[in-house]
C-alpha cells in the first residue's frame, strides 16, 4: 500500500514539475517553436503608417504580419467577444490609456522579454509586463504666431487664464488623448487644482468642443481660436502632405512645448501587447521586439514624424524644426491609465462635453 501511495506522489510531482516548467517558460518569453510563420496584428493605427514596419519585420525574419484595422474600443471588443477563439495575437493601438483598458479588461498576456526591458525604458512600458511603448507623441500647445506672443506661452497650467478667454479651441472630453492629459495634471497638481483647472479652460473656450486635432488647427489658422492642444506629428502630416492647402496651412501654424522649465511637456505614447488568448506569442514577441529596434524606431520616427522611445534615434528633418530634443514629462504611463477614471470624472463635473 505504501508503495502504491510512493508511485501517486511521484508521479503527481512528474506533471507539477511538468506545469511549471511551461508556466515557468511563458513567464520568461521561451515559448514554443512549432508556430506558423505569421502574427496576426489588431491595429488602431493606420494601416499605411504601419505597413513598412511590417514588411521590413518580415524580410528580416521570414515571419508574415496579418493585419485588421479598426478604432481601439471596436477592437477590444472584438478579441474580448471571440474569446479563446480569437485570431489576435498582438494588439496595437495608441494611448497609454486604451493599452490600460484592455489590460484591465484581462485582455492581455503577461509576458517577458530581456530585449525588450532593455530597449523600452521603464516610465513608457506597463509595470506589470503587459503592455510595452513603441513611440512617443507630445501634446502640445500649437498656436497662431500672428495673434499671439510667444512671450504669453509658457504652460499647460497658464491656459486657464483669463487672458485667454475665448480664445481656445479643443478636442471633446471623450478624447483619449484629452484625458491623459488631464491625467498627467491629476498626478502632478492633484485633483482639486485640476480640476479648477479644467473649469476654467471651459470658460476659455473659443466654441464648443468639436472635431479632430487636425480639425482644431484649422481653426487656429483661420482664425477660429488662437492656441489649442494638438500632437505634433499631425503637423508633420500637414508638412509633409501631397495637398496644397495642408502645407499651405502648416506654414501659418506654431509648436510650442509647455512647462520647460519644470516637469516637461506631457508625453504619450503608441505601444502594444500580446493578446491573452495569442496562438503565436513567440512570433509576436519577436514583432514587439523589432518594433522597439533601432532600426525600426528610426522608420517610426522618419516616416510618422513620431518620437523614437531612445533619444539616441535620429528624427525626420521636419521633427527637429520643431526643437528636438525638448524637455520631456517622464511620468510614468502607468499613471495616464491609473487616473483615466478621474480624468473622465472631472471633465463631466466641468461640463467640458
Amino acid at each position: 500500500m505504501n508503495k502504491i501511495i510512493r508511485n501517486i506522489f511521484l508521479l503527481s510531482l512528474v506533471i507539477f514539475i511538468g506545469h511549471y516548467n511551461d508556466v515557468s517558460a511563458e513567464s520568461h518569453g521561451s515559448y514554443k517553436t512549432n508556430e506558423s510563420k505569421e502574427v496576426n496584428v489588431y491595429s488602431a493605427r493606420k494601416t499605411y503608417l504601419m505597413k513598412p514596419l511590417f514588411q521590413a519585420f518580415k524580410k528580416d525574419t521570414g515571419i508574415t504580419v496579418n493585419i485588421i484595422s479598426g478604432k481601439s474600443k471596436e477592437l477590444q471588443n472584438r478579441i474580448e467577444r471571440e474569446g479563446l477563439n480569437t485570431r489576435a495575437d498582438v494588439f496595437l493601438t495608441v494611448d497609454a490609456g486604451n493599452l490600460h483598458i484592455a489590460k484591465s479588461k484581462d485582455l492581455l498576456k503577461k509576458i517577458y522579454s530581456e530585449k525588450i526591458n532593455k530597449l523600452v525604458p521603464s516610465y513608457l512600458r506597463d509595470e506589470d509586463g503587459y503592455w510595452y511603448g513603441l513611440s512617443v507623441r507630445s501634446r502640445v500647445i500649437m498656436y497662431n504666431p500672428n495673434t499671439v506672443k510667444l512671450s504669453d506661452l509658457s504652460t499647460y497650467e497658464d491656459m486657464a487664464n483669463k487672458k485667454w478667454k475665448g480664445r481656445i479651441c479643443v478636442r471633446s472630453s471623450g478624447n483619449i488623448y484629452n484625458q491623459s492629459l488631464l491625467a498627467s495634471l491629476i498626478y502632478h497638481l492633484g485633483e482639486k487644482k485640476s480640476e479648477e483647472w479644467a473649469k476654467n479652460i471651459v470658460k476659455n473656450f473659443s466654441r464648443k468642443p468639436k472635431g479632430n486635432d487636425r480639425t482644431q488647427m484649422t481653426s487656429v489658422v483661420l482664425g477660429q481660436c488662437d492656441i489649442t492642444l494638438a500632437n505634433t506629428y499631425y503637423l508633420g502630416k500637414w508638412m509633409s502632405s501631397e495637398k496644397e492647402e495642408e502645407k499651405k496651412y502648416a506654414k501659418q501654424i506654431a509648436v510650442y512645448f509647455p512647462n520647460q522649465n519644470d516637469r516637461g511637456a506631457h508625453i504619450n505614447i503608441s505601444g502594444a501587447a500580446v493578446v491573452k488568448h495569442s496562438k503565436n506569442t513567440g512570433n509576436a514577441i519577436k514583432l514587439i521586439e523589432y518594433l522597439a529596434s533601432d532600426k525600426a524606431q528610426e522608420l517610426y520616427a522618419k516616416t510618422n514624424h513620431e518620437y523614437p522611445i531612445r533619444e539616441n534615434i535620429d528624427v525626420s528633418d521636419i521633427v527637429k524644426s520643431w526643437g528636438y530634443p525638448f524637455k520631456q514629462d517622464r511620468l510614468s504611463a502607468n499613471q495616464l491609465g491609473k487616473n483615466n477614471n478621474k480624468a473622465v470624472k472631472i471633465f463631466d463635473k466641468v461640463n467640458w462635453q
